[in-house]
């Protein structure tokens, strides 16, 4: 396992600037932390609520790690912490004790992909039984006295009846009563919503930080067989996202066939490999293959596939693919521009809708076959 890992939650030296930029002392009743998905927006955000629940009198150690309150937060039973996350989300909390819900059983004589696929999106949404519960909660005073503290990850995934159930806890917050929101795309957060918040940018590391910061977290796991190329050619594939890479290597290790960052990673190698052979690509196979996978996750790693294509069609060099650039050189002379545009396009239009419960098989299909177009005269 990853005791160095898994066990200690430390804010990453990136975001070390915007924690000492943090005034506790006055600390406004909500706060939106956004920024790139896999750069420790997570970690950072579960540390600032024990930061703000932490009962030592010394603002500037806060938190004390010593203190009732960061006791009770370790073990994940602070009565005065609330998290609402997504059940794919939950076993990011720190020492959590949550069961997952069992999906809803169905005759797997009626059951089909899509249906599966379904189910799993719901997952991914914080229902509103679960919000106006919390906000119901909050009418009840303050178990220890001090700071209340919602935390809500990732925002965007909110559905619409619970974000206005949020937005009028948010007009008038109650006495003490905090609320941590973080939103990898900021954009897709409702503006009623932005504007009760104080907006806090997560930045990304530049590449030589991100790579010293993952070599330092692997260095003490002698059961990682990574070598330093490895970890580079993931690194970019993942949009030079740190924590996003050390989840994928730990899936990768533990080797969970039913995990569904594994599955994920799996088909998006599969993608890849269909996608370097550009009109040759057969995408009714590709699809077949790789549409169990998270959608989401099959969209960033068509989207960073063409903006390298496009990159390289440029004269440029490619950012996510570097160890590709002959495929992409090649695939850059056949390329039509107009058709490489229109597809990213659709990929922007894609990304927009890739939560909702579609058929991603159908999705896929539609998209990869217009990729083949892009080829063809």
């Amino acid at each position: 396992m990853f005791p160095a890992i898994e066990q200690e939650i430390k804010i990453a030296p990136w975001l070390k600037p915007l924690w000492t930029s943090l005034d506790f002392d006055r600390f406004p009743n909500a706060v939106l932390i956004h920024g790139q998905s896999g750069i420790g927006k997570f970690a950072f955000a579960i540390e600032l609520a024990k930061a703000l629940l932490c009962e030592s009198t010394n603002l500037a150690g806060r938190p004390c790690n010593e203190c009732d309150g960061c006791h009770w937060f370790n073990t994940g039973n602070h009565p005065d912490f609330t998290a609402l996350v997504p059940e794919t989300h939950r076993k990011l909390l720190p020492q959590t004790d949550y069961e997952s819900v069992e999906p809803t059983k169905k005759s797997r004589n009626t059951k089909d992909d899509d249906s599966e696929s379904s189910e799993r999106k719901e997952k991914k949404n914080i229902s509103i039984e679960e919000t106006r519960g919390a906000i119901e909660s909050l009418a009840i005073g303050s178990h220890r006295g001090g700071n209340r503290v919602i935390l809500i990850y990732p925002l965007e995934m909110l559905r619409s009846d619970s974000a206005n159930t949020l937005l009028k806890s948010l007009e008038e917050p109650p006495n003490k009563t905090i609320f941590i929101l973080l939103a990898d795309r900021v954009d897709r957060v409702l503006p009623t919503i932005r504007s009760r918040c104080r907006l806090l940018t997560a930045p990304r590391p530049d590449r030589s930080t991100g790579l010293a910061w993952l070599k330092s977290q692997l260095s003490g796991s002698s059961e990682v067989k990574v070598t330093d190329s490895d970890i580079e050619t993931i690194y970019d594939e993942q949009g030079g996202a740190p924590h996003a890479v050390l989840e994928s290597l730990i899936a990768r290790h533990h080797k969970d066939e039913k995990d569904e960052l594994t599955i994920s990673i799996a088909a998006s190698r599969i993608l890849l490999q269909s996608m370097a052979q550009g009109a040759q690509i057969n995408w009714l196979e590709t699809s077949e293959k790789i549409h169990k996978a998270q959608y989401s996750y099959l969209l960033a790693t068509m989207q960073r596939w063409v903006s390298d294509l496009q990159l390289v069609s440029m004269g440029g060099k490619p950012r996510y693919y570097p160890k590709h650039i002959g495929t992409l050189n090649g695939l850059s002379q056949t390329a039509q521009v107009i058709k490489l545009l229109q597809f990213w396009k659709s990929l922007v239009q894609a990304r927009r809708s890739e939560n909702h419960p579609l058929a991603a098989r159908i999705q896929l299909e539609a998209l990869l076959s217009q990729y083949q177009q892009v080829f063809e005269v």
